[in-house]
């Protein structure tokens, strides 16, 4: 039995439909309950919900075998797992985003609120410039506004948050998309198996571009 992660929610609808066009169907995940775990033996698969931001630890840690993690948590926790695939859906975009009116004194230090410190830590070496990085776990907009950072970097897909909030995006500087992980020892054992979804997956992929 293969153990699949998927991320709850829209994301991992799309990404069931992928399996599901691929042949590895499990009827019972579309019936309307608040079942966590499916499974159809006849496929060898069992897929089950997960926070999307927790997939990456089930795959690292063995209770999936593969699973679909954003390229913005692999780059964040830096989890011990292989990325497979590039499954080209969840685009989005990390960025920097503050008021329309900030001017970056490059003289001070600059304020980053974020979720993704580990991101932004990276991103602002790279450039030398000197910052404090304030970890905030929701509402990142606000820091701006109530004068708690003086950016933010976030997660950017229409930008209609941050134009609601009066902000704007000052750098888009990291390409997101969703990616099909695999547990290395699962990988090992389970290598016929996962390396079948990779490739009826990857040419659903390829067919989409």
């Amino acid at each position: 039995m293969l153990n699949i992660a998927l991320p709850k929610g829209r994301l991992g609808e799309k990404v069931y439909n992928m399996f599901e066009k691929s042949g590895f169907e499990c009827p019972a995940i579309k019936e309307n309950n608040r079942k966590l775990v499916f499974e159809n033996a006849e496929k060898g698969v069992r897929y089950f919900w997960v926070k999307p931001s927790d997939v990456s630890i089930y795959v690292q840690r063995g209770a999936a075998d593969i699973g679909v993690a954003g390229k913005d948590i692999l780059l964040e926790y830096e989890p011990d797992v292989y990325e497979l695939l590039d499954l080209n859906i969840g685009k989005c975009n990390m960025a920097v985003a503050g008021p329309k009116d900030f001017y970056d004194d490059e003289n001070k230090t600059l304020r980053v609120a974020t979720k993704f410190t580990n991101i932004a830590s990276n991103y602002y070496a790279k450039t030398g410039r000197d910052i404090d990085i304030i970890k905030l776990n929701g509402s990142i907009e606000i820091a701006p506004i109530l004068g708690l950072s003086d950016v933010i970097v976030d997660i950017v897909e229409t930008g209609a948050t941050l134009k609601e909030n009066n902000l704007e995006v000052k750098t888009k500087f990291l390409p997101i998309s969703a990616r099909l992980i695999a547990n290395k020892s699962s990988f090992k054992f389970k290598m016929e198996q996962i390396e079948d979804v990779v490739k009826k997956i990857g040419e659903q992929v390829n067919n989409d571009d």
